[in-house]
C-alpha cells in the first residue's frame, strides 16, 4: 500500500557532499549521478512558448516636479528606469526529443519511493503525459495538480489561460512516500457549510491549488523569468520528502526548489546552465551552498 505518514528510509549515500549547485548542461549532470539518490524531483521544464522569456528589472527613481513618467504617494513623480533583463530562449523544434532523455534520467534517480513532479502548461503537457506514461508505466501516475492563479493573460477572443498543471509520477505506486497530514491546511470555499471545528482546522488541499504567483513587489521577487512561487514547492516538498531526504531540481531557474528545500531541512542538488540562474541562485541560496561548473 502507499505510504501515508511519515516514513523512515535506510541510510544510504547521497548524490553529493553537500547542498550543490551544478552550472552546465542538465542531461550531462544528471548521468552522472548515481541512481535511486532522490527521493523527489521537482522540474518546471521550458514551457515551449516559442518565444525568448525576458523579465526586465524596473527601478522607480525620483524626478523633478512636473516631469517623470508615473505618479505616486502624495502626487510625487517618478521615472521607471529598466535595469539588468534576465532572459532565456524558450523554443524548440523537437520537444519531447529534449525532454525525453532527461525524464528517462529522473527515473533512474528517483529512490524507490521516490516522486517525479513535472510543471507545464497547456502546449507540452498531454504530449509528456504520454511520454512518462512510457517511461513509468500507467500505474505510477499518481496525481495531475492544477494550479490556477488570476493574473496575467487578457485574451479576449478565447478563455483567458490562467493555469499550468503538474504531472505527478512515483517510482513504485505499493511504495512510495506521501505525507498529507505534514502539509498546510487551506481555508474552505464555503465555510458555512461546515463545523466551526472544521472551520478553525482547515481543509486538505485538492489537486486544484489556487495560489498566487510571485507577486512583482513583493520580497520573493528575484527578477527571474517564470519563477514560481515559494508556497507551490512547499506543499510539494512538505508531501512528497522527509526532513534529511535529497530533492532535486534539474531547470533550476531561479532555485525556488533549493531555497524551500533549505528552509525545510531538506537536501538539495540544483541544475541549470543560463548563467543569469545561477547569478539569482548565488543571492538566494544559503551560503554554505556548493557551486560546481559542469
Amino acid at each position: 500500500m502507499p505510504e501515508t505518514g511519515p516514513t523512515h528510509a535506510p541510510a544510504c549515500a547521497g548524490p553529493a557532499s553537500a547542498n550543490t549547485v551544478y552550472h552546465g548542461d542538465n542531461l550531462s549532470v544528471l548521468s552522472s549521478l548515481p541512481e535511486q539518490s532522490f527521493t523527489l524531483i521537482y522540474v518546471d521544464p521550458p514551457f515551449n512558448t516559442g518565444r525568448k522569456q525576458t523579465r526586465a528589472q524596473r527601478t522607480m527613481v525620483r524626478a523633478a516636479e512636473g516631469e517623470g513618467d508615473r505618479t505616486g504617494f502624495q502626487g510625487r513623480a517618478y521615472n521607471t528606469e529598466l535595469g539588468t533583463a534576465r532572459s532565456y530562449h524558450d523554443t524548440f523544434d523537437d520537444y519531447l526529443s529534449f525532454i525525453e532523455p532527461r525524464l528517462r534520467e529522473a527515473h533512474r534517480l528517483l529512490t524507490e519511493d521516490g516522486t517525479l513532479y513535472v510543471h507545464l502548461d497547456y502546449r507540452e503537457v498531454h504530449y509528456v503525459k504520454v511520454l512518462l506514461d512510457e517511461i513509468f508505466g500507467r500505474d505510477c501516475f499518481l496525481n495531475e495538480l492544477i494550479w490556477a492563479y488570476d493574473y496575467g493573460a487578457r485574451a479576449k477572443n478565447r478563455w483567458p489561460a490562467k493555469h499550468d498543471t503538474i504531472l505527478v509520477y512515483v517510482k513504485n505506486p505499493k511504495h512510495y512516500h506521501f505525507d498529507s497530514s505534514a502539509v498546510d491546511r487551506e481555508p474552505y470555499m464555503a465555510p458555512g457549510l461546515v463545523t466551526p471545528e472544521k472551520r478553525a482546522l482547515g481543509k486538505l488541499p485538492t489537486d486544484v491549488w489556487w495560489h498566487t504567483i510571485v507577486s512583482p513587489t513583493g520580497k520573493e521577487k528575484t527578477g527571474y523569468p517564470t519563477q514560481k512561487p515559494e508556497g507551490i514547492l512547499r506543499r510539494i516538498i512538505t508531501a512528497s520528502s522527509r526532513p534529511g531526504d535529497w530533492v532535486l531540481d534539474f531547470f533550476a531557474g531561479s532555485g525556488t526548489t533549493g531555497a524551500v528545500a533549505a528552509k525545510l531541512d531538506r537536501q538539495f542538488v540544483l541544475v541549470d546552465q543560463n548563467p543569469e540562474a545561477i547569478d539569482v541562485m548565488r543571492s538566494r541560496l544559503p551560503e554554505s551552498t556548493a557551486y560546481t561548473k559542469a
